[in-house]
């Protein structure tokens, strides 16, 4: 299990709970712009609780079914970024995908390169072997974060995702946790 984790500027880290819809609504809502140009084009449904709520349970069995483990960032009373393993395969493999956001106001102050840290620890803790990551090819700011945590780069997926409503390059990253 994972205890609750204090980050820099008074903000926590916990798991995704049941109940968390609303908040993450309002995060989302809060760093709409801040966040288009580095994710899919979202409806506005997106940013109302009820579809948070679906998602939320949603995340909560795959965390059942042992392929997620989703984190949110809160400072005070308000969520203020999410970190999430995803796609966790076990077996001969033992890898997952990294991803992760924080608010607006928060960028620039070693938040998500402690919250990274955290959750590479808590990944080796779990066993796995490996975590990868992809940025967009101008996303200099997340690759800082990467590379902050030991992260290398080792390839480019062409047309990789469909972000800001637009296939686009990422940058791939990976960390061996047992070296």
């Amino acid at each position: 299990m994972f205890d609750a984790v204090e980050l820099d500027d008074a903000v926590v880290m916990r798991l995704l709970a049941a109940g968390d819809g609303p908040a993450l609504a309002e995060a989302y809502a809060r760093n709409r712009e801040h966040l288009a140009p580095w994710e899919p084009q979202r409806t506005p449904e997106f940013f109302t609780a009820a579809w948070h709520d679906r998602d939320v349970a949603g995340a909560l069995a795959r965390v059942q079914a042992g392929t997620t483990v989703p984190f949110v960032l809160e400072q005070g009373e308000e969520i203020v970024g999410r970190v999430n393993l995803s796609d966790v395969v076990r077996g001969v493999f033992e890898n997952a995908h990294l991803g992760y956001w924080v608010d607006e106001r928060l960028t620039g102050r070693g938040v998500a390169t402690t919250a990274v840290g955290v959750v590479l620890h808590h990944a080796r803790a779990a066993g796995l072997h490996r975590v990868q990551a992809g940025t967009l090819v101008h996303n200099t700011g997340s690759q800082r974060v990467l590379e902050r945590n030991g992260f290398e780069r080792f390839g480019l997926a062409r047309r990789y995702l469909r972000i800001a409503g637009e296939w686009q390059d990422h940058v791939m990253y990976e960390r061996l946790l047992d070296e």
